[in-house]
């Protein structure tokens, strides 16, 4: 740039001069190295489901990038005015849709669906929201800035065919910016991700193919500088897909980047090599053996341990003997034998293990006493090292049982390693474990390229192995199966993992070449219910979670790695929604509270089932949710009260004056308290320009 500067102060014509400079100037800012690529207009969602008004953003269906400004409707015919110019045009009603363009203010709220409670005990809820995932990043943000603690997404590849599109038209392989549109549509959503992922401590996991692979790693590495960044490549089709004249493609890759303390959790298999167990589990011997072995070199450790002359058993252990006194001398419990550390040769050795230490680890089940016979008066004994008890610990060793006497049964042993970047498992096969495993949902297929279920739970699993409690978010969410693979992996380890899931409802390019052939357009019944959210993901959680297909019919079989059967489903829960968008006055005059209650259930941690809104213009008060509202200011010290006594985490505090606010949430002692409707309206009335 000094260079530049120097041949621009040579132009003698200061016009001339002051414009190249400014032109420069502007090109800098927008980049200096690094990725470059076109930014493509901001993108907009079609809202069919809100009516056409005057002052409403319209476009038409079959061409968003035209947007236009609706000045006045007189019977079927809108005024319009295209943006960026002055040109009127009248359009009919019926041509036209309102749109929400990314960048500018919107206020959300989340429509009820359905719901599936295979818990009704269980306070853990998963969320699968409809929506474009854009606008549903900005909603999340809203209730869990800096809380998320893995985002897993399988985006688009961009392959050229039709899958995905850009401002409501299809991408194909001849459109010459379709590279710049996608990097322009992740860039958007990853710089509203990196909000929600907690800087302390979370990963963001990205899977993709070899069309976008190095324009994703160029984003990522440039969008998350601070964060640890791998690529593990994946084979998911072991049999290879052709590529003309080139060699077939039998792997995708995933992009693993570290914010913080985030790290891959040690794992009994590097993901490559077949895994193998070694069920010997190793006693050590309670006699020292090799150096320091006799008696005189640690006195205090030669002592008798005593068992029953009649059956064996364990009796207790008894002093340490000083090296002046003689092992037959002393005083033998009556009905009892002892046991002293004795070479075969003989001579007096001693034990490895203190009597307090010993005496610990038989209560625990590490001590073994070896076979005995009436009569006999010597025994093995032998003792779990603290080696293999951390083992334990780590989950290296799977508890069979305990015997009668109390001792441990372990099995299945085997040495924590840390995943390789190369992964090759018969069980990430997408064709076997993907598209055949959504068979026994739906009995025919109504996915493409869904991934395997094994696949997600252990890209998951490595970073989330000690967190059993972490938000997971996924905003690609497809076929739904990452909610499938938490509710797996809660099942196998005990955790409870909650899992947001974002989809939108499109049906795919076909069915909507038949609905529009038969009269349907988007917005209708009949083409909302083929969407992908409500034909696919939510039916294919439904079914995962009470353990049936689509005609109810028990689901066959059992999940890998395990004897657990698909039919037992999973004692969870989840809730569906439906994003929406309200007017802002109408939430400024206080009317559509109702409407906002799902949304405050979820920003206070979407504990139990979303509750119904109660007929009270004082407060509500949802004890097993653990938040309430306080509806009018003028009830504060009865809300007070209310409250007392209470497990509520969270208040909402409806008032206009931060003071009042203020004063009332000092008052209460809840662990976190927000004002509505000033929270919500700031949050999202900021959101302008984040585009």
């Amino acid at each position: 740039m000094a260079a530049i500067d120097d041949l621009i102060a040579q132009i003698e014509d200061p016009a001339l001069r002051g414009r190249i400079a400014e032109e420069v100037g502007r090109l800098a800012k927008q980049k200096k190295f690094g990725l470059v690529f076109e930014e493509h207009l901001p993108e907009v969602t079609p809202l069919y489901e809100v009516p056409l008004k005057r002052g409403a953003v319209a476009a038409r269906p079959e061409d968003m990038s035209r947007l236009f400004y609706v000045a006045d409707i007189e019977g079927d015919i809108a005024t319009c005015v295209e943006k960026g110019t002055k040109a009127k045009e009248e359009i009919p009603v019926s041509e036209l849709v309102t749109v929400a363009a990314f960048g500018e203010p919107i206020y959300p709220y989340l429509e009820a669906l359905d719901s599936v409670e295979n818990a009704p005990g269980s306070a853990l809820w998963h969320t699968l929201i409809e929506a474009d995932n854009y606008h549903a990043l900005q909603l999340l943000d809203y209730l869990y800035h800096g809380k998320v603690d893995c985002i897993y997404i399988d985006p688009p590849y961009n392959t050229g065919a039709k899958d995905w599109k850009y401002n409501n038209d299809y991408v194909d392989g001849n459109d010459q910016y379709r590279h710049s549109k996608w990097l322009s549509m992740m860039q958007r959503r990853l710089r509203l991700a990196k909000g929600l992922l907690n800087p302390k401590d979370s990963v963001l996991i990205v899977t993709i193919d070899e069309k976008e692979y190095l324009h994703l790693g160029c984003l990522l590495e440039e969008m998350f500088p601070e964060a640890k960044m791998q690529m593990v490549s994946s084979v998911i089709n072991p049999s290879g897909s052709a590529r003309k004249n080139i060699f077939s493609r039998a792997e995708e890759y995933i992009y693993y980047l570290f914010i913080g303390e985030a790290c891959v959790y040690p794992n009994k298999e590097d993901m490559i090599h077949p895994f193998k167990e070694d069920t010997q589990v190793r006693w050590a011997s309670l006699l020292r053996s090799g150096s320091n072995s006799t008696r005189e070199a640690r006195p205090n450790l030669f002592y008798p341990i005593f068992f029953s002359t009649e059956d064996g058993t364990f009796y207790k252990t008894g002093a340490s003997l000083p090296l002046s006194a003689n092992r037959n001398d002393i005083s033998i419990p009556k009905g009892c034998f002892a046991v002293w550390p004795m070479k075969a040769n003989g001579n007096e050795a001693r034990w490895t293990l203190s009597q307090q230490t010993l005496e610990d680890k038989r209560k625990k089940g590490f001590v073994k006493f070896g076979q005995w016979r009436k009569g006999d008066t010597t025994r093995t004994i032998s003792y779990i090292s603290e080696g293999t008890e951390a083992a334990l610990e780590r989950g290296e060793l799977e508890i069979l049982g305990y015997d009668e006497d109390g001792t441990l049964k372990t099995g299945r042993s085997f040495k924590a390693v840390v995943p390789l970047t190369v992964w090759n498992k018969p069980s990430h096969a997408a064709g076997d474990y993907g598209s055949s495993f959504l068979l026994n949902f739906f009995n025919k297929n109504v996915f493409s390229f869904p991934k395997s279920i094994y696949a997600v739970k252990d890209t998951i699993n490595f970073v989330t192995q000690n967190k059993p409690n972490a938000l997971i978010l996924d905003f690609f969410a497809g076929s739904g199966t990452t909610l499938h693979a938490v509710n797996l992996l809660n099942a196998e380890d005990g955790g409870n993992r909650r899992c947001i899931l974002v989809t939108n409802n499109e049906v795919s390019a076909d069915e909507a070449k038949t609905l529009t052939k038969n009269g349907h357009k988007p917005g209708d019944e009949a083409w909302e219910k083929l969407g992908i959210a409500r034909y696919v993901t939510w039916p294919r959680t439904v079914c995962s979670i009470e353990g049936h297909d689509v005609s109810s019919t028990p689901l066959k079989g059992n999940y890998l790695g395990s004897d657990r059967p698909m039919a037992d489903g999973f004692a969870t829960n989840a809730a569906f929604f439906h994003l929406g968008f309200l007017d802002k006055k109408a939430v400024e005059r206080g009317t559509q509270l109702e409407k906002l209650l799902s949304l405050l259930w979820l920003k206070a941690g979407a504990i139990g089932k979303c509750p119904e809104p109660q007929a009270d213009d004082k407060m509500m008060i949802f004890p097993e949710n653990r938040f309430a509202v306080l509806v009018n200011s003028q009830y504060a010290e009865e809300f007070r009260q209310e409250l007392s006594g209470k497990q509520i985490e969270v208040a909402y505090i409806i008032t206009d004056y931060e003071s009042e606010y203020k004063s009332i949430a000092d008052s209460l002692h809840v662990p976190t308290t927000y004002q509505l409707y000033r929270d919500y309206l700031d949050n999202f009335t900021i959101n302008t320009g984040r585009d």
